[in-house]
């Protein structure tokens, strides 16, 4: 299975010059835990860095820094690791667990930002496959049930 064929679409995005209340404020207002940096390259929205829930509050919340006193660039997660749309899942989550991120920015081959790939979305639709495994079982077994006299 690809990237592509899980991968969530609806990225939410902000540049490098936003706030960190910007950021919040698009975090809260869709439901997500992360805001994705971009830059405009050949017209392409090509992710530079990731800002998470998290870093908010352990970055700065927490150090009771003065959240107007540094923009999005100064805070986002430099070392951005992306996945191409055409890259296995399972080599995918390898790498997620390898580097310990649980979010992961989806490109194209032009670099640009196509969707974003999250443990939550990736627990789904493994479970949704076990489930269909644990279906296939259970119906074999009733088959065999039903035709032993």
């Amino acid at each position: 299975m690809c990237v592509r064929e899980v991968c969530n679409r609806e990225v939410i995005i902000i540049d490098r010059e936003g706030s960190i209340r910007e950021a919040a404020g698009l975090m809260r207002k869709y439901h997500v835990g992360d805001v994705v940096v971009v830059e405009e390259k050949n017209e392409e929205r090509v992710p530079v860095g990731i800002l998470t829930d998290r870093d908010i509050v352990l970055e700065f919340i927490a150090l009771d820094v003065d959240i107007d006193s540094v923009t999005v660039g100064d805070a986002m997660s430099f070392e951005l690791i992306t996945a191409r749309e055409e890259d296995d899942v399972m080599e995918t989550i390898k790498q997620m667990r390898h580097k310990g991120v649980r979010r992961i920015p989806v490109v194209n081959n032009r670099g640009g930002l196509e969707g974003i790939l999250a443990v939550d979305d990736l627990i789904e639709v493994l479970s949704e496959q076990l489930t269909d495994l644990a279906r296939l079982v259970m119906g074999e077994q009733q088959r065999e049930s039903e035709k032993r006299p």
